[in-house]
């Protein structure tokens, strides 16, 4: 997460679509639709996203609904919670977060499919 961050759904905002970006991008309002990025994703505390996400890396603080596939981590911070399937080579989830789904540990050269395919 070393890049500054390019673009933000602020609270209030509520997002339907497609979206790619290079760099950090941050939710914390809401967001649905298919998110592809070789960058990093911060979805905040009360953040909400629906769909299929696709990153480099991503930071879940709110709540995520669909499929996660990360080309490098997956970090769940409480009070994350997140409905859905993990595809990743790293994943961490703090205490006091919510993951009801599978995740499928990969290695970090193989290179992340989406998990709906």
């Amino acid at each position: 997460m070393a890049s500054e961050i390019v673009g933000v759904i602020c609270k209030g905002m509520h997002i339907e679509g497609r979206m790619s970006f290079e760099g950090t991008a941050r939710i914390d309002g809401s967001f649905k639709g298919e998110i592809l990025s070789d960058g990093t994703l911060l979805v905040g505390e009360g953040a909400r996203v629906e769909g299929e996400v696709s990153v480099g890396d991503i930071v879940v603080s709110g709540e995520v609904h669909g499929t996660i596939a990360a080309k490098e981590k997956v970090e769940l911070r409480a009070p994350a919670r997140v409905h859905g399937d993990i595809r990743t080579p790293t994943l961490i989830i703090s205490e006091g977060v919510l993951f009801d789904g599978n995740c499928i540990m990969t290695e970090k050269s193989e290179e992340v499919k989406r998990t709906g395919t």
